[in-house]
């Protein structure tokens, strides 16, 4: 298993995303546009809390009855003259892919966008091949690619982190000689990739969702790097995730509506494609096509509180809403699904011993689970992972038992309450630094500074206002407010 991204430590892993500036407006940039264009498009197609309802219903069906789907999409595949490998690890899927890589004396392979081929770690495994070079052509996985295998940190957007003059720098080292204009960049990217297609021998893609009743894959891209992927080779693999499958395609045009309004806010994409061997007559297409479906840790959500996770059409809609991703961009979790969704889905896939830390980075505030357009609960997934760490997994809670006991002594006490009212302005003191009055702020008695440890991770990256004076804070004035009522009401 290879979805993780780092070896170093999560505090770690935050602590440099919070030193990255561009990325943070980056990402806030990102998401602010990515609010707007999201909106407008689900508006446009209307009742859309309908159309959530109607892609929960899909998916849910799908995960229910899989093993049947599954069955169906193979045997329709063969029936085609393709071929279909069921590989329950990632060395299973790479050791076939690589054996058909041989057999082809395939040496120069294209690629196109593919999260689960990132999962298996594919292409490093394909270039240890003699003789072998291997190309991504979708645009911002090939900038990955040349810049030493950077990693992605988004799921729709995988170069979110790079501004233009790195990408610049990254052509460069390519013979690009022109200006750091996106649109003359982009130009070179098209013209050096063109050229790498057609000696292509060897074509594999990912897979948006696979249609059980015809044995179709459907692919929606922005690009048409894809489309190109899979016409010009006579060889193509398309890898996928057991779960990516719908029943027909009346059930994938719903979901690639949802997908292209939720992912980039656009009624569709510019290539939605539905693909398969070649077929008599034609002149394009792949001659010998091929299926990996892709088990890799995804049973282990079935059955079990974890199943609704598989319902995800990776439209990246809860990254672009979420506070702690503003914050830490995608390297900080350390996973190549990052985000609510990696979250989720990183532990259930690898485990908590690599990724138990990533439940607890949320805010718990739904945003995730609110935007999500099949409506996966993600936050009730996340506190469901943090009670099977802390009680399944033995973790030892005591220490946060001993401060909940207390914050309840405390508030359920009006003495004890009433003297911490009283004693937090001044207790703070110490920890505080003034500051005006403004909208970030609206107290002026200033704001903690540097918290203590526990609470550190917060001011480290907001602020968090002062109390207010007691003889200030809302008990009081409240209390002043009331009296002066009464004592209108009495003289009039």
């Amino acid at each position: 298993m290879t979805i993780s991204t780092s070896d170093k430590p999560f505090l770690t892993r935050v602590k440099e995303s919070e030193n990255d500036h561009f990325m943070q407006q980056s990402v806030a940039k990102a998401q602010d546009a990515q609010w707007d264009k999201r909106t407008a498009a689900r508006e446009e197609l209307g009742n859309w809390e309908q159309w959530r309802d109607l892609g929960e219903q899909i998916r849910q069906h799908v995960i229910k009855y899989l093993p049947d789907y599954l069955e169906q999409f193979s045997d329709n595949v063969e029936k085609k003259g393709g071929h279909v490998f069921f590989a329950q690890t990632d060395e299973q899927a790479v050791n076939y892919i690589k054996k058909i890589a041989k057999e082809k004396k395939a040496h120069r392979i294209v690629k196109s966008k593919s999260m689960v081929t990132t999962e298996i770690n594919l292409d490093k495994a394909l270039l240890s091949l003699p003789e072998t070079s291997l190309m991504e052509t979708d645009l911002a996985e090939f900038i990955l690619q040349e810049d030493n295998w950077d990693e992605p940190t988004h799921i729709v957007f995988p170069t979110l982190h790079k501004n233009r003059d790195q990408i610049q720098k990254v052509f460069n080292k390519l013979g690009y000689s022109g200006s750091n204009d996106p649109e003359e960049m982009a130009k070179f990217a098209r013209k050096y990739l063109r050229e790498y297609f057609m000696q292509a021998d060897l074509g594999i893609t990912g897979c948006n969702f696979a249609i059980a009743d015809n044995g179709m894959i459907n692919l929606v891209t922005n690009e048409g790097n894809a489309d190109l992927t899979m016409a010009i080779p006579k060889t193509q693999i398309v890898v996928m995730g057991m779960e990516r499958i719908v029943p027909s395609l009346k059930e994938a045009e719903v979901l690639d509506n949802m997908l292209s309004r939720s992912a980039v806010g656009q009624k569709l994409t510019s290539y939605c494609s539905f693909s398969g061997p070649q077929v008599s007559g034609e002149s394009d297409g792949p001659t010998d096509f091929h299926v990996v479906i892709l088990d890799n840790g995804r049973s282990n959500a079935l059955g079990t509180d974890f199943e609704p996770v598989l319902q995800c059409i990776r439209c990246g809609a809860c990254l672009n809403v979420c506070p702690i991703y503003r914050h830490i961009g995608g390297h900080g979790y350390g996973s190549i699904y990052p985000g609510p969704i990696g979250a989720v889905l990183s532990p259930v896939l690898d485990g908590y011993e690599k990724f138990g830390d990533l439940p607890f980075a949320s805010s718990l505030c739904a945003a995730c689970t609110e935007t999500c357009p099949v409506r996966i609960p993600l936050h009730q997934l996340l506190i469901k992972h943090r009670k099977v760490m802390m009680d399944k997994l033995k973790m030892d809670h005591s220490f946060n038992n001993v401060l909940m006991k207390g914050a309840g002594v405390a508030t359920s006490s009006p003495i004890l309450f009433k003297i911490a009212l009283e004693g937090a302005h001044m207790g703070s003191a110490p920890l505080s630094k003034s500051k005006e009055t403004s909208v970030d702020n609206l107290f002026n008695y200033g704001h903690i500074e540097k918290a203590p440890s526990l609470a550190s991770g917060w001011t480290d990256v907001r602020d968090l206002a002062r109390p207010p004076k007691h003889s200030d804070d809302f008990r009081s004035w409240y209390k002043k407010h009331k009296k002066e009522q009464q004592e209108g009401a009495s003289h009039d």
